[in-house]
């Protein structure tokens, strides 16, 4: 969550989603993290999803579809929380939403290398190995290897997936 790639992902995911193109999507800092969605309507009023900072509110929402379930949650207090705010993504600072904008715009098979390269760079940086500044120059290191090819089947992702992971740690190791 520190370097914003999971909204990163969660864009590439709404693009494929929904019929909406990427000019349309956007990803926006909300420090209070309450808001969890939002979408605007051709008439310009906006329906946002709220809801306690706790996974477990999205998960039993997963699990009970289309009902609803109890949580152990504690209920919103939006009086309590008091304001709400939203901020435009600083790509310099999170520059995670960048290439993921960038690999979703590209296709085939590059949000696969985005992912797999993240995951390597992440689990390279919770063992020491790289600092947390290095994690984005990895991934788009990793990235700038490939070209968007789509893969015909699963196995072809699986496959796209175990390259990347490999030219990540060997990036890496040479860095």
């Amino acid at each position: 969550s520190a370097t914003m790639m999971n909204k990163g992902l969660e864009l590439i995911e709404a693009h494929h989603l929904f019929p909406v193109g990427l000019d349309r999507l956007s990803i926006v800092v909300h420090p209070q993290s309450v808001v969890h969605s939002m979408v605007e309507y051709r008439d310009r009023s906006t329906l946002a999803q709220l809801g306690p900072s706790d996974m477990r509110v999205p998960i039993a929402s997963c699990l009970a579809w289309p009902r609803r379930m109890d949580t152990p949650c504690e209920p919103l207090d939006l009086a309590r929380l008091g304001t709400l705010t939203f901020e435009a993504t600083d790509e310099s600072r999170f520059p995670a939403t960048r290439l993921a904008r960038q690999a979703a715009e590209a296709g085939g098979a590059i949000p696969a290398v985005l992912n797999a390269a993240n995951e390597m760079a992440v689990a390279a940086f919770l063992a020491g190995r790289i600092g947390f500044a290095r994690i984005a120059g990895h991934v788009e290191e990793t990235l700038s290897c490939y070209a968007p090819a789509a893969p015909a089947c699963l196995a072809e992702v699986l496959e796209v997936d175990a390259q990347a992971r490999a030219k990540t740690r060997d990036l890496m190791e040479t860095a």
